[in-house]
């Protein structure tokens, strides 16, 4: 175990130490004051999407429990709460009448961190696109961008005031290729043309989310959260190199071309182009507008070969076997210096803002005995990524905060409730929460920060 003390001296004074969550993962509710259904609420009630059909209709009952979850991340003694906004509260059909009741809910949540000294990380989009938009096609049509912009701006108007900052997406590949190709998040489709086409109209309404946020709310700092892929060839071979270079362009590049240079990989556009959108005169002025922050979210490497036989489509890779069995309990590889590999490359691709790790940390399904939960993977996980983020710093590299996932056990999207990344233990039946000996190490990290940047217990 990495000592919380010596690993603290490693980091700037100004480093800021928070915890996520998402909406539909904590919130419940899912019927409460004015809230319509998203598409994940209609995914989680398809047999098959979702294991043991479970869904977000109580979760960990966060929207009951706000004074008590938002007590819990100040006694963590961190400085910054990262939180996604549920845009079926605030616009419940995506379209049409703004709901105040959702909005209050926000100004609650937003009003009761500053109470406790505790700085906003706001999230518009974290994948629960109000259901009626769907009908309309969801990210596969061009009007969703256009609704995602009427309702930053609504969102900004009224929160942007207290806001320290605000992403406009979380993860544009899961919501892309995870959900409109692979068809194992909603709205479960299976298809490279629907996803292109929600690939740029999501890439669009990141630019007019952009526009509107800062409309709205000029002073508070704008990015985007992207779940980079850190790709890591099979082998040194002309072949695999090439197919890690076709790796990054679908898998990353898709998403930081645009933003970062104003325009789609080549290769990828020529491998795939017959099946995008038309992209209209403009779009990528819109999309490629200056950030002030990105978020980088991290779990594991992605380790690729060429796919010597072209059995799929674009990017032609398979697999390739991980560099040891040491997996959490959701099966992911543990390789920390992935994060180190991902952070170099991408810096040496693009002119990237001042980054935050927004989202790290191990599924660890370790229970409560005798009221304590002994999670020593995800201790090591934590301990061993940070030891990385600190080495990045040393390097030059601007990483200004580290945002642990997640504050507590939720809803984890296909998987239900089977697999726990909270670094606090909910009980689902009692909604007790219990700290576990992760979260009592991240607190002893936090606490080594002085008062006044970080609000230590």
């Amino acid at each position: 175990m990495i000592d919380p003390k010596k690993l603290a001296e490693r980091f700037p004074g100004d480093f800021t130490f928070g915890v996520a969550t998402a909406a539909f993962q904590i919130e419940g509710a899912s019927k409460a004051d004015g809230r319509k259904p998203s598409i994940w609420d209609a995914f989680c009630n398809m047999p098959g999407r979702v294991h043991n059909r479970d869904n977000g209709d109580v979760a960990c009952d966060h929207y009951n429990r706000l004074e008590q979850d938002l007590d819990l991340i100040k006694e963590m003694g961190v400085e910054a709460y990262r939180f996604s906004i549920a845009w079926p509260r605030i616009i419940p059909d995506g379209t049409g009448p703004v709901n105040e009741a959702g909005l209050d809910f926000y100004d609650r949540l937003v009003d009761g961190c500053k109470a406790r000294g505790i700085k906003t990380f706001a999230t518009l989009y974290h994948w629960d696109l109000p259901l009626l938009l769907a009908g309309d096609g969801g990210w596969t049509a061009r009007s969703t961008a256009y609704a995602f912009q009427r309702y930053a701006k609504t969102v900004m108007n009224r929160l942007g005031d207290r806001l320290d900052r605000v992403a406009t997406f979380n993860e544009p590949w899961c919501i892309v290729w995870l959900s409109h190709l692979y068809g194992i998040h909603a709205p479960g489709e299976r298809n490279m043309q629907a996803a292109l086409h929600a690939m740029h109209y999501m890439n669009l309404a990141h630019g007019l989310g952009v526009e509107a946020i800062r409309s709205e709310a000029p002073n508070v700092p704008v990015g985007l959260v992207l779940n980079a892929a850190s790709i890591i060839p099979g082998s040194d071979s002309p072949t695999d190199l090439a197919a890690g270079e076709r790796a990054h362009q679908f898998h990353n590049g898709a998403f930081f071309d645009p933003v970062f240079k104003g325009e789609y990989p080549k290769e990828f556009v020529e491998a795939l182009g017959d099946r995008m959108p038309v992209i209209e005169d403009g779009d990528l002025k819109l999309i490629s507008q200056k950030l002030d922050w990105w978020g980088l979210n991290y779990y594991k490497p992605e380790r690729v070969t060429d796919d010597a036989e072209r059995k799929g489509d674009f990017p032609w890779t398979v697999e390739a076997p991980p560099a040891s069995d040491v997996k959490t309990d959701i099966g992911w590889e543990i390789y920390a210096p992935g994060l180190k590999l991902s952070v170099e490359d991408l810096y040496r691709r693009y002119e990237l803002p001042e980054c935050y790790i927004t989202e790290n940390g191990a599924c660890d399904n370790t229970d409560v005995i005798d009221g304590e939960v002994d999670d020593k993977m995800r201790l090591d996980y934590v301990g061993d990524h940070l030891d990385i983020v600190a080495g990045l710093i040393k390097d030059g590299y601007p990483l200004r905060g580290y945002f642990a996932w997640s504050l507590m056990d939720n809803f984890e999207w296909a998987e239900g409730y089977r697999m726990r990344f909270g670094l606090v233990h909910v009980d689902y039946e009692t909604q007790l929460r219990t700290v576990k000996k992760s979260g009592k190490w991240y607190r002893q990290l936090a606490a080594q920060f002085p008062k006044g940047n970080h609000k230590a217990v």
